[in-house]
């Protein structure tokens, strides 16, 4: 029996992982929720799994839950960035889902590190804004740390056996969202609601724009870059609409390994919880006679320049990421409440990356401060944009 505290219980990873736990009574109990403001579903999920500990995002709603909450005796309920980390490093968790959206992942994902608890990671803004410390961290305390994207799931399957100075380089695949054959001129145009019809998965907001933009490919170059410790210049991405190919490794001797399956994030979720062995699983099979021809194309960059700006970056290092995941996150939550055009959104970005002086070798303070000033700044632009 594996125990499993939850960061993110409500959101799209977080439900994924509790339907496997459900489908897997006999292996996995649930010691800990944290969910953000969906008391509603977080109080099912705990008259369901009966955790020991939740905590949600501040008093007001640790309230609501208490009020709502059928088995407040047994369950204690906490809030804030104090409960986040006490469910990060629960008691008697062996594993932590790090499945946050958003940079508010980065802390209680460093504190279940501290706590020496395994990572199965979802959460890969953690990666992209403080993947040296992470992984420096990681290292000491002997966390195994195992990616929950479906991408990194792939290379990660791919790696096993095989040494990694064998590796020549790794493919990252990307659907191309809903636009990938919108004209380009008419990308200023689309609607929230247009962009949030991903054609393939069934994820949350934030990051289904992240797939229309393909920032989300980007973040995840650079998530790779510490994953698997190899260079940018060895990291490339297809794009490859089907879906079914999930990320690719070459070798040097020209062999080409690829991870293969259904859209459905339970199956990445699933290896990572039961690794090194693989649990039986209910959903559909992938059928290679009914998944029709399988397409990749190189990304066209004019479309999708925010692949761009986060492989720079990367490259560049420091408190730069950091910075361009907060523009990101400031200017997708400004598209989606309407107050700018899709194709503002890199324009945000591209403007704080240029104001700011990084840092080269930062501590978590400054990764927080450069945090802190990406966004801030990013309202000023925005607010001008409007």
């Amino acid at each position: 029996m594996k125990n499993i505290s939850i960061l993110g219980s409500t959101g799209s990873i977080g439900v994924n992982t509790l339907n496997v736990v459900r489908e897997n009574p006999l292996n996995y109990k649930v010691v800990a929720l944290a969910a953000g403001r969906n008391v509603d579903l977080l109080q099912k999920q705990m008259e369901e799994f009966k955790p020991e500990l939740v905590a949600v995002e501040n008093e007001e709603y640790a309230a609501k839950l208490l009020d709502a909450c059928h088995s407040r005796n047994e369950i204690e309920i906490v809030c804030g960035a104090e409960g986040y980390r006490r469910v990060a490093a629960a008691k008697n968790a062996d594993m932590v889902v790090s499945a946050f959206a958003g940079a508010a992942g980065l802390l209680p994902t460093l504190a279940a590190i501290e706590a020496g608890r395994d990572i199965a990671l979802a959460n890969k803004e953690a990666m992209v804004m403080a993947g040296r410390l992470v992984t420096e961290r990681a290292q000491a305390r002997g966390v195994a740390i195992m990616p929950i994207d479906s991408e990194h799931s792939a290379i990660y399957q791919c790696l096993q056996g095989h040494r990694r100075q064998d590796v020549k380089r790794i493919i990252l695949t990307a659907s191309g969202g809903p636009f990938l054959n919108l004209p380009v001129d008419e990308l200023e145009c689309v609607t929230p609601a247009q962009a949030l019809h991903h054609p393939k998965w069934n994820m949350g907001k934030k990051i289904t724009i992240d797939s229309a933009t393909l920032m989300n490919k980007g973040l995840e170059i650079i998530e790779a870059r510490w994953l698997f410790d190899i260079d940018f210049e060895n990291i490339h991405v297809y794009i490859h609409p089907q879906s079914v190919v999930h990320s690719l490794v070459e070798y040097i001797d020209g062999s080409m390994l690829a991870q293969l399956g259904m859209p459905d994030m339970k199956i990445p979720i699933a290896y990572a919880l039961s690794f090194p062995e693989r649990m039986a699983s209910a959903g559909a099979a992938l059928d290679l006679h009914s998944a029709g021809p399988l397409e990749f194309f190189m990304p066209d960059l004019a479309r999708f320049p925010n692949m761009k700006l986060a492989y720079e970056a990367g490259v560049r290092g420091g408190t730069m990421p950091a910075v361009l995941n907060a523009a990101n996150e400031a200017a997708v939550q400004a598209f989606l409440e309407g107050k700018i055009r899709f194709t503002h959104i890199t324009s945000i970005i591209e403007e704080a990356l240029s104001l700011h002086n990084t840092k080269d070798i930062p501590t978590i303070g400054d990764i927080l401060a450069a945090d802190e000033w990406a966004r801030e700044i990013s309202r000023e632009i925005i607010s001008l944009i409007g």
